[in-house]
């Protein structure tokens, strides 16, 4: 597995916060972890695609690329951000003091962060870890929090001990985000890990995540040919009964949950209404869920 998602994901982020003034969700620093050139190598790859993702279309590249984006690629990224942290600014204000990003990619929570309390974990691949940090550097920006870096595989139980072993402590409720890492695990894997997190994580602790369901959309269905085009192949989808059942076997209950259309006025009306003419909506097929754990005495 590449990092071309995760490149495509801060592209997104970075395209969006660059040719706008009002935001789905505003992240000024994705751009700083792209070189020029994967920018402007991405904008062009995805410009040429226009007929892949709308054989319909006439129009100039630059108008190519804004549809690609605005249509396609940012969407379920910006929906799935803004969900996850503006239900992190709520735990921190009920006391939550331990971040934990899965699967980080070039997330640059830790670079935006206001909250000097938190200690924020990212895991990843060793190699996606070391990438990170260098990019972070190449910024010149320093996190306000502190921030542990752990190369890890995700699928093993191993990343427990580790965590653990950088300063996190079970005892305290934690945050953890999980964004964009069920569509590429079997339902088998997917319960795996939450099985494992739940190891981890107190009562009070709170889980954030998306994830396909099983009616989905034209944008869903495309996104699934890329990824396996990509060799990331998306294995499953889950009906909210489905997960439902499988958080609660691990301890978790549903304290929130938004589809597409709940997602849309949640996050994109004020966007909506100052760009009429080029409006986003969230992607059909895709879940917004916070869980939080329950206590063993329930």
């Amino acid at each position: 597995m590449d990092n071309m998602t995760a490149l495509v994901s801060a592209f997104a982020r970075a395209y969006h916060y660059r040719n706008n003034h009002t935001w789905v969700f505003a992240d000024p620093i994705a751009e700083k972890m792209l070189t020029d050139e994967e920018y402007t190598a991405i904008s062009q790859n995805m410009s040429q695609g226009i007929s892949f993702f709308a054989p319909e279309f006439r129009g100039t590249p630059e108008e190519a690329l804004k549809y690609i984006v605005d249509h396609q690629l940012a969407p379920s990224v910006l929906a799935r951000s803004a969900f996850c942290e503006r239900a992190i600014d709520n735990a921190v204000k009920i006391g939550c003091e331990q971040v934990v990003l899965y699967a980080c990619g070039y997330d640059t929570f830790s670079l935006r962060n206001q909250h000097k309390e938190l200690k924020i974990y990212e895991l990843d691949r060793s190699e996606m870890i070391e990438n990170k940090q260098h990019r972070i550097r190449q910024t010149g920006l320093e996190p306000s929090c502190q921030v542990e870096f752990l190369g890890c595989d995700l699928s093993l139980s191993s990343w427990r001990k580790e965590l653990i072993n950088r300063g996190f402590d079970c005892g305290k409720s934690f945050f953890g985000s999980l964004l964009g890492i069920c569509y590429y695990l079997s339902k088998e894997e997917w319960m795996r890990l939450i099985g494992t997190v739940s190891s981890v994580a107190c009562e009070g602790s709170s889980i954030c995540f998306d994830y396909p369901l099983t009616e989905d959309g034209a944008e869903s269905q495309r996104n699934r040919m890329l990824a396996a085009a990509a060799g990331e192949p998306m294995k499953a989808k889950y009906s909210y009964d489905e997960m439902e059942a499988l958080l609660s076997k691990e301890g978790f209950l549903i304290y929130e949950h938004m589809n597409a259309a709940e997602a849309t006025e949640a996050f994109f009306r004020e966007y909506n209404q100052k760009n009429a003419e080029h409006m986003m909506t969230a992607p059909e097929g895709v879940g917004y869920c916070l869980a939080v754990k329950k206590s063993l005495t329930h």
